[in-house]
């Protein structure tokens, strides 16, 4: 072979070689769902940035949650997923659900005024100091805390804690135990742990009351399969919970009759615990709104239900960046998804573009809370005023960024739905 001929070779094939990196175009028109959504909030939209429920898909969503949970098992909501009263209000009648888990003093409080029948149960061990703000400013209600709350506790100090408090109020606490069932993030882990903590509370029946578990299993099905198998994550989480309730009634054979509360699971596993699961109720919320970190096998047939929507506020032909304002038609000829920039208004969301197809972050240019830019390439028919909707990651953050989430159904605004304080 020939110098000349070998190197028109090499040239050809190293030319190959960068057209096969390209970026494909991956821009096009809104799906018909967004562009109805799109004409909607032209029309009567606030002309900010909002989060969008759709009720027929989360009624959809309840519907298919409720008809798949196992004999036995009552769902409680989990109220940090779906941080809105009306929502959660929304949700509760649909799942036939008076259950309620709560993350949080201030969403405690509410709660616990505005929906005085629930029954709560809290989610997270709380400083004694929240506890004790929750009776301080609970007020006049019906709710009855001594009845329809269970505090969580994770260790033998914080109970102490808390029976000191029960003791200052004059009351009586119901104290659920959280239990490591595989997670490690704290909890009682061995079977060994569980007899001071009764002990206690049978010391002290006027201020403390024993009245269940909690278990939280996210971490079945994320370990790398090649470490674990979810098959095997989930039997051993099962079987750390069956060692406590073992436990417990090897000491209290006369509580098997009791109301107790043996709460685990979470939108990921929610549909793992069948009948011989040794939970009697599971908790749930992400999945019913179906946020993007919720796409997943177990999940499949549930609907996305809550968008960000934003206005665009610019349209520009190209993509210009400072300092190198020369480069533009070097970048767009390269990657026709920066042939267009949208400035919209605000940005840095936990939440991925959703419609139209085909928007990207500038990493050039820099992320912004305030106009972040958007790229698309020219298949993207944007114009000023048009939404950009985007999918968040999660719900329970998210919603209580943007206000009163609009409510959407039959082609129009029906509801605006407050959050709940954050």
């Amino acid at each position: 072979m020939q110098r000349r001929t070998f190197l028109l070779g090499s040239a050809a094939l190293a030319a190959g070689g960068a057209l096969w990196l390209r970026p494909g175009d991956a821009g096009g028109p809104y799906p018909a769902y967004f562009a109805q959504l799109n004409a909607l909030l032209r029309a009567q939209g606030p002309g900010r940035p909002l989060i969008i429920i759709d009720r027929e898909r989360l009624g959809r969503n309840c519907a298919r949650v409720k008809a798949t949970l196992a004999p036995g098992k009552a769902f409680r909501v989990v109220a940090k997923s779906l941080p809105s009263l009306p929502l959660l209000q929304e949700v509760m009648g649909l799942m036939d659900t008076q259950r309620l888990m709560v993350f949080h003093q201030p969403h405690l409080n509410t709660l616990a005024r505005a929906l005085p029948q629930s029954d709560l149960l809290l989610g997270k061990p709380m400083p004694v100091n929240a506890a004790a703000t929750f009776y301080r400013t609970l007020g006049a209600t019906a709710f009855q805390p001594a009845r329809q709350l269970q505090w969580l506790i994770d260790s033998p100090e914080r109970l102490q804690e808390y029976l000191q408090l029960a003791q200052t109020l004059g009351t009586k606490l119901r104290v659920n135990l959280e239990i490591d069932v595989g997670l490690h993030r704290g909890g009682l882990a061995s079977p060994a742990e569980l007899k001071p903590l009764l002990a206690l509370m049978a010391a002290h029946p006027a201020h403390l009351e024993f009245s269940g578990f909690m278990g939280y299993d996210p971490h079945v099905g994320k370990i790398p399969g090649v470490i674990e198998s979810r098959d095997k994550s989930f039997a051993k989480a099962c079987a750390a919970y069956r060692a406590m309730q073992d436990a417990l009634f090897a000491q209290h054979p006369d509580w098997r009759g009791r109301d107790l509360t043996f709460n685990g699971a979470g939108s990921p596993t929610l549909r793992l615990h069948d009948e011989k699961s040794p939970l009697n109720e599971v908790a749930a919320g992400s999945c019913l709104v179906k946020p993007a970190d919720f796409d997943l096998d177990l999940l499949a047939d549930l609907e996305p239900a809550a968008f960000i929507a934003t206005p665009v506020l610019k349209v520009q032909r190209d993509v210009t960046i400072p300092g190198i304002e020369g480069a533009r038609r070097l970048l767009s000829a390269w990657n026709p998804n920066q042939q267009r920039s949208y400035f919209i208004y605000g940005g840095l969301w936990l939440a991925r573009y959703e419609a139209p197809p085909g928007l990207f972050d500038n990493g050039l240019y820099g992320r912004s809370s305030n106009q972040a830019i958007v790229t698309s390439s020219a298949q993207v028919p944007l114009r000023v005023n048009d939404h950009i909707f985007l999918r968040p990651t999660q719900s329970e953050r998210v919603l209580l960024d943007f206000g009163d989430l609009a409510v959407v159904e039959d082609g129009r605004i029906s509801a605006w739905w407050p959050a709940l304080p954050a």
